[in-house]
């Protein structure tokens, strides 16, 4: 199977990408991003996300469409003295190897850190699991919504009275895909020194509590205050929160008292800015109520995209709430190059890391049939 040789940061990487769903292999599609050499090995029936639809491309779901480019493809059954053999012959020139198997199913191979690292001394191992090895909950299973209820992420996200809610994109199996990332980076840069790999141990139930800024930060320095749900307010500033114009409803965050005050001469109204209610981010917080009312009196004359633009453009934090269609065919996003074509059929986000001399290739379609 031939390598494909790029330019970018990553090149002459070769990465083992195992696993599937959402983690890890949209850790392995950053790598691929930025020039890494990733080979995707799927089980025979392929990752399941194959077929999380409609809509489907060409058989294929959109979901696994959109985690597996830049990836070249391979399906073996672990289970078959051959197929392991074939990974191990890959892993003889590999990197990086990539999997979220179930705890114990890769030592049952014969395929685990302890064999493999005797083996290949410099292969830095990364294992992404939902709640680790070992520990009360070691080796369970975990999907993003339910380590979003887990780790309290969903505790705070709602409507105050409201039931807890799942934040709409998996945001827990996206950072911990990051975080693969991330934790292989350090350990490349690491092995340039010691000459060794290591073992990367990733887990949705680190990733979630690690997200919970600032309400854990808040409840270590009071924890007779348990964070509640606050809809789309800050616990810690405001405003920032959503508010109703003529139009559209739009975001409106302001983070400091210059900000306020910007904010007060950009909607006229001085009564507002000399209000010794609102003078202070810690008097805004407290009087966010009677500061949200004034606040939908003033926008209720204004249509919604004209003013958030005028708020932006002006030094405050703001936006229109858009729909998904309009997010991706804003002008921004063209200018900013994050829409990315590959061959006939494949349309995806781009990568958000821009590096100057070695950016991001799109070279390859997702392996519609490994």
């Amino acid at each position: 199977m031939m390598t494909i040789t790029t330019t970018g940061a990553l090149a002459g990487i070769k990465v083992i990408d195992l696993s599937r769903v959402l983690g890890g292999p949209y850790c392995g599609q950053i790598l691929g991003d930025h020039g890494a050499d990733v080979l995707k090995i799927e089980p025979p029936q392929g990752d399941e996300t194959r077929a999380w639809g409609p809509p489907f491309q060409q058989q294929t779901a959109a979901y696994y469409i959109g985690l597996n480019r830049n990836k070249r493809g391979m399906r073996l059954d672990f289970s078959q003295d051959n197929a392991r053999h074939t990974l191990l012959a890959q892993l003889e020139n590999a990197d990086v190897l990539i999997e979220n198997f179930k705890t114990g199913t890769m030592e049952k191979w014969g395929l685990g850190y302890d064999i493999l690292s005797q083996r290949f001394p410099s292969l830095i191992h990364c294992r992404i699991s939902g709640f680790g090895a070992d520990g009360p909950l070691g080796g369970l299973v975990g999907y993003d919504a339910a380590l979003q209820a887990q780790t309290g992420v969903m505790s705070i996200n709602g409507e105050p009275g409201g039931e807890p809610l799942r934040v709409g994109v998996p945001v827990v199996d996206q950072v911990t895909g990051m975080n693969a990332a991330l934790g292989i980076l350090m350990a490349l840069q690491e092995r340039t020194r010691s000459g060794l790999g290591q073992f990367i141990d990733i887990s949705l139930f680190d990733t979630g509590l690690s997200l919970l800024h600032p309400y854990s930060s808040s409840w270590f320095a009071d924890p007779s205050r348990v964070p509640q749900r606050s809809g789309n307010a800050h616990p810690n500033i405001y405003p920032y929160d959503v508010f109703p114009t003529k139009s559209i409803a739009i975001f409106l965050g302001v983070g400091n008292d210059k900000q306020f005050r910007k904010l007060c001469q950009l909607l006229n109204t001085p009564s507002l800015e000399q209000d010794q209610r609102f003078a202070s981010t810690a008097l805004r917080t407290v009087n966010r109520v009677a500061l949200r009312k004034e606040l939908i009196l003033l926008l209720a004359t204004h249509q919604g995209e004209e003013i958030a633009e005028t708020l932006l453009r002006g030094g405050v934090p703001s936006a229109p709430i858009l729909n998904i269609d309009a997010a991706l065919q804003q002008p921004h996003a063209k200018h900013r190059a994050m829409i990315v074509h590959i061959g006939e059929h494949y349309t995806g986000v781009a990568s958000p890391i821009k590096l100057s001399r070695t950016p991001a290739s799109y070279r390859l379609p997702p392996p519609v049939d490994a």
